[in-house]
């Protein structure tokens, strides 16, 4: 474990607070499983909106997916019409961009969108696609040789592990 301390709880926060100028009365929220699913869930919940939030798994358009295989985080449930909408897609941690450009693969697997927002607890920097959010609740900086991921204990409360991959 690194010495960096993150309170993923306060970021949640500020997160809830610069989402709400996101979201509209169409809007759907789809988590990038599994941290930002459960970004989706609380935020559904704290926002009051109606319906249910959608989950949506990168795996089946990954350019690594012959390293990595099928991931054991969940699959895509869409629980509503993706035609037309207006998605708000909302992960833990941008890095690279190569997650959120798969999940926008496979989110056009379900149909075209009206509009697409991303929405993150942090943005780490390190892109290697032109992909940026349209919020993000705090901006760091890590080594490439370290990794962050949002975690939940039984309660729901979000911690982040922050892990030295050398």
């Amino acid at each position: 474990m690194s010495a960096l301390a993150l309170n993923a709880e306060a970021l949640y926060s500020e997160l809830l607070r610069g989402v709400q100028a996101l979201v509209g009365p169409q809007t759907r929220l789809v988590g990038i499983t599994s941290g930002g699913a459960w970004l989706a869930e609380r935020l559904q919940k704290d926002l009051g909106l109606s319906g249910q939030h959608g989950t949506i798994s990168s795996a089946m358009h990954r350019d690594d997916f012959a390293q990595r295989g099928l991931a054991a985080g969940g699959q895509t449930q869409l629980p509503f019409e993706i035609q037309g909408a207006d998605v708000l897609i909302l992960d833990d941690v941008l890095y690279t961009g190569r997650t959120l450009r798969a999940v926008v693969n496979e989110l056009f697997d379900y149909g075209r969108p009206a509009s697409v927002k991303l929405a993150v607890l942090v943005d780490r920097g390190g892109r290697q696609l032109p992909i940026q959010a349209d919020f993000a609740a705090a901006r760091v900086a890590l080594l490439p040789t370290q990794s962050l991921a949002l975690a939940r204990d039984s309660a729901g409360t979000f911690s982040f592990e922050v892990e030295d991959k050398a």
